[in-house]
C-alpha cells in the first residue's frame, strides 16, 4: 500500500495542485444535472479553484476573510472553499436547512466577509437578515433561475463573474495564484465547522488542513482506497462527514467525488455511481432496510421463501465474518450460494454491488442491522468521533467487527479514560479549539487531550464502547444510575420505532416517548386491514399501541437491571424534527428542549392515573404558517 505520510506536509489547495500534476486526465467531480452527468478532471478542478480564487481576491477577499457556504452539494461549493483557503482565507459550512434567525447568528459570530449559496432559495433567507449582517460585503450565488429581480443590486453576484474576474487575473499575472498557494502552512485554519447545537448556537470548531490530510491518511492505513475508487457526496456539506471525505480522503488518495442531482434522488444517483465506500448516519441504513424489506415483501412467494431462508444462512455466516473466524465448508458453500441467487441482485438493485465498506457514526446501531447488513453482503463498520476530532477518531477493522462496540483508535490516535469515564483522545486531527471561545477551548482541550463530553470504556480487546453524554446520565430517585441514549438506541434497534427519547432523572421510573416508523408501521397496519389516514391518526391506534407495547416488552426482558426497564410510555402525534427545534442539524436529540415542549406529557407519564389527555398539538409548516390541531394522547402502563 502507497505511503501516503509524505502527504501532511502539504496544504489542501498545494495536494490539489499536485494531483493535477500527477493526474491531471483523471476525473475528480461528477455532478449530475438534468439526468446528465458533467466530469471535472482534476486539471479542470485546479483551474476552477484558481479562477475562484483570484476572482475572490479582485472583490476584496483577502487572507484570514471568511466566506460562509450555504447550499446543497454541488462542485461549485469545492471550489469556493478551496478558492479562499488558496488566498490564506477560511470557509464555514451552514446547513441549508438553516433558518434566517439562526444564520444570521452564525455569521455575525463567525465574522463572514462573503457568503455564497446555491439558489435562490438560501439568497432569500440572506435578504430576509440582510440589516443584520452588516459584515457581509458579497453574496455569490450558483443558480441564477429567479435572481432577475436581484441583478441590479451590486450585493450580489453570479459566480460567473467570480469566473471572469480570475481569468482576466491570471492572464495579467500567471504566476501568482501559485505563489499565494506554496505559501500555506498545513497548521494553518482553513475551515469552521459548527458542532452539533445540542444545546444552543453552535460552536465553530476551527479545522487546520493538516487536521483534513492526517484524517484521510490514517483512515487509509485501515482501509485502503484506491484512485479509481468512487464516492457519493450525499451528506451536508456543512456536516464534518463530508468534508473529513471531500477535502481529506479525497486529496489523500485521488478518489472521484460524485454529486447527486438533487437530495431527493440520491437513491437513483446512488445506483448508478456504484460507490467504492459510503458513510452515513445510522437512519439511512435504517431506511435502506426498511425498503429491502419492503422489496422482499411485495415480492413473488417463491422469492421470499429464498429470502427467509438464504438470510438465516447469511446471518450465520455474518458471525464468523465479522470476528475473522473461519467458516465451516458447508455454511461456506450456502452463504456463497444464497450471495449469487439472492442478495447479490438485491444489493445491485440498490446500488451497493460495487460497495468495499460501508461507515455509520453519530448514533449506536443495533447489532441486528449489522448482522443483517454483513448478511446480504454489504461491510457495514461502526465509527466513533466528533467535530473537534475531523470526525473519526475510533473504527472496526474488516474480521473484527463488534456491534457493542465503536472499534479500535485509528493509528496516531491516542485514547485514554478520566477518572469520571470520560473519553479523551490526542491525535494530528484534533481541532486548535473553537473560533473566539477561548474558555471552551481550554475545557475542550484540558492537558492536551481532546475532552469528548461522552463517557465509555476500553474492553478487553481494545475495543472502545461508548455509554453516554456524561452531561446526560441519569440517576433514579434511588440514587441508580442509568443511560438515556442506551435505552432510545435499544428502542431504535426495533424496525418500528424511528426514534424514542427516555425520560426518568430523579424520578421513580424510566418512561419514554415513541416516534413509529410511519413507512415500516404503515405497511404493518396495511397488511393487517388497520386503516388510517395521516401519521397523527396511525400514531393513536390501539392496535400500532399494542405493537409497540410488545417492542419495549422484549427490551425490558433483556435489561440488565431493575431500573433499566421502562414502565410508562406514549406515541407521540408528531415525527422528531430539525425544523422545529427537537433535533440539531446531525439529527441528534435536544434533550432539554424536547422536555419544556412537551412539559405536559412528560407530567402525565409520571402520573399512572392518567390513561389519556387531550393536547394540542401546533405544526409548522415550510411556508411559515402554523395549525393547531386537538388530539387524544393515550399513555401506557407495562
Amino acid at each position: 500500500m502507497e505511503d501516503r505520510e509524505h502527504l501532511l506536509k502539504y496544504t489542501i489547495p498545494q495536494l490539489l495542485y499536485r494531483r493535477s500534476l500527477y493526474s491531471p486526465d483523471k476525473v475528480a467531480l461528477r455532478e449530475k444535472d438534468f439526468g446528465y452527468w458533467k466530469s471535472y478532471t482534476w486539471k479542470n478542478y485546479y483551474s476552477f479553484v484558481r479562477k475562484t480564487g483570484l476572482g475572490l481576491e479582485k472583490i476584496g477577499i483577502k487572507k484570514g476573510d471568511k466566506i460562509a457556504l450555504i447550499g446543497d452539494n454541488i462542485p461549485e461549493m469545492l471550489f469556493m472553499a478551496i478558492g479562499i483557503q488558496s488566498l490564506g482565507g477560511i470557509s464555514a459550512g451552514i446547513y441549508q436547512t438553516s433558518l434566517p434567525d439562526e444564520i444570521a447568528g452564525i455569521i455575525e459570530y463567525l465574522d463572514v466577509t462573503a457568503v455564497f449559496c446555491d439558489n435562490q432559495e438560501q439568497v432569500d433567507k440572506l435578504v430576509e437578515i440582510r440589516s443584520r449582517i452588516p459584515g457581509v460585503k458579497k453574496v455569490i450565488y450558483e443558480d441564477a433561475r429567479g435572481m432577475r429581480s436581484y441583478k441590479s443590486d451590486k450585493w450580489f453576484m453570479n459566480i460567473k463573474e467570480i469566473y471572469e474576474l480570475g481569468d482576466t487575473a491570471h492572464k495579467e499575472d500567471p504566476d501568482h495564484f501559485q505563489s499565494l498557494v506554496d505559501q500555506g502552512k498545513p497548521d494553518e485554519v482553513c475551515h469552521l465547522c459548527l458542532t452539533s447545537g445540542t444545546t444552543g448556537l453552535p460552536k465553530g470548531a476551527m479545522m487546520t488542513h493538516l487536521n483534513y490530510v492526517n484524517m484521510g491518511v490514517q483512515i487509509t492505513k485501515v482501509d485502503p482506497l484506491e484512485e479509481s475508487d468512487e464516492y457519493l457526496s450525499f451528506l451536508p456539506f456543512a456536516w464534518i462527514g463530508e468534508q473529513m471525505n471531500s477535502f481529506g480522503v479525497a486529496m489523500a488518495t485521488g478518489i472521484a467525488i460524485n454529486f447527486p442531482e438533487s437530495v431527493e434522488t440520491v437513491m437513483d444517483d446512488l445506483k448508478e455511481i456504484g460507490p467504492h465506500f459510503m458513510f452515513g448516519a445510522p437512519r439511512i441504513y435504517e431506511t435502506i432496510r426498511s425498503q429491502i424489506w419492503l422489496k422482499i415483501d411485495e415480492s413473488y412467494w417463491f422469492n421470499r421463501l429464498l429470502y427467509n431462508y438464504f438470510i438465516k444462512t447469511g446471518e450465520k455466516a455474518a458471525q464468523y465474518r465479522m470476528t475473522g473466524r473461519k467458516m465451516p465448508a458447508g455454511l461456506a458453500f450456502k452463504s456463497w450460494l444464497g450471495k449469487q441467487m439472492m442478495f447479490r441482485p438485491l444489493v445491485n438493485q440498490i446500488g451497493l454491488l460495487r460497495l468495499r465498506r460501508a461507515y455509520t457514526g453519530g448514533a449506536a446501531l443495533g447489532p441486528e442491522l449489522f448482522t443483517f447488513y454483513q448478511a446480504i453482503g454489504v461491510n457495514l463498520k461502526q465509527i466513533y468521533g466528533q467535530t473537534e476530532i475531523t470526525g473519526i477518531a475510533y473504527m472496526h477493522r474488516d474480521g473484527d467487527i463488534r456491534s457493542n462496540t465503536v472499534g479500535k483508535p485509528l493509528p496516531g490516535t491516542e485514547c485514554k479514560i478520566s477518572d469520571s469515564g470520560e473519553i479523551l483522545s490526542r491525535s494530528a486531527s484534533v481541532s486548535p479549539g473553537y473560533y473566539k471561545l477561548p474558555d471552551k477551548t481550554e475545557e475542550l482541550l484540558e492537558n492536551g487531550w481532546l475532552h469528548s463530553g461522552d463517557a465509555g470504556y476500553l474492553d478487553e480487546n481494545g475495543h472502545l464502547i461508548v455509554i453516554d453524554r456524561v452531561s446526560d446520565v441519569m440517576y433514579n430517585n434511588n440514587g441508580e444510575m442509568f443511560s438515556p441514549m442506551f435505552l432510545e438506541n435499544r428502542l431504535k434497534f426495533s424496525p418500528y420505532i424511528k426514534e424514542a427519547v427516555i425520560f426518568g432523572n430523579n424520578e421513580d421510573y424510566v418512561s419514554t416517548l415513541v416516534n413509529i416508523d410511519p413507512v415500516v408501521v404503515g405497511k404493518w397496519a396495511e397488511d393487517r386491514g388497520v386503516s388510517f389516514s395521516t401519521f397523527m391518526d396511525l400514531s393513536a391506534k390501539p392496535e400500532v399501541a399494542e405493537l409497540i407495547q410488545d417492542q419495549i416488552a422484549l427490551i425490558n426482558a433483556g435489561a440488565e437491571q431493575e431500573h433499566f426497564k421502562i414502565r410508562r410510555f406514549a406515541i407521540l402525534y408528531k415525527l422528531l424534527d430539525m425544523d422545529d427545534g427537537e433535533l440539531t442539524k446531525t439529527g441528534k436529540i435536544r434533550r432539554k428542549f424536547v422536555l419544556e415542549k412537551y412539559q405536559e406529557l412528560y407530567d402525565a407519564l409520571y402520573d399512572e392515573s392518567i390513561k389519556d389527555k387531550k393536547v394540542k398539538a401546533c405544526f409548522q409548516y415550510q411556508d411559515g404558517q402554523t395549525a393547531i390541531v386537538e388530539t387524544q394522547i393515550c399513555f401506557y402502563t407495562m
